[in-house]
């Protein structure tokens, strides 16, 4: 019985956060004029980044028009990652799939 109630908990964990990433993925596409998936990328590419787990990245997103800050360090990785989707998207880049193409010296 137990470790069926942790499962629950976990489960019901994992669906709030799937509705926050959700729901940051749609201030960065408003924000940055982004399609969802440049703004999915954009998320993921911070916490990648930036070693800060994608639900934390996209709790603080979700609260910044709230809270009207954001830590410097977000700020400048979620701008470099927008900017980074935008020029996905026109650069020629973008494989079959519609996915950005590693550049020389970036890989994904």
């Amino acid at each position: 019985m137990r470790a069926l109630q942790e499962e629950v908990d976990q489960l019901r964990q994992t669906m709030v956060s799937h509705a926050v990433v959700d729901r940051a993925i749609g201030v960065v596409i408003t924000d940055g004029g982004l399609t969802p998936e440049q703004g999915w990328a954009a998320l993921k590419h911070i916490s990648q980044h930036t070693d800060i787990k994608l639900r934390e990245v996209a709790d603080t997103k979700v609260r910044w028009p709230a809270s009207g800050t954001l830590p410097e360090a977000l700020h400048r990785a979620l701008s470099a990652a927008v900017a980074r989707a935008r020029g996905s998207a026109t650069d020629g880049r973008d494989g079959p799939d519609g996915h950005p193409q590693p550049s020389a010296g970036h890989p994904r």
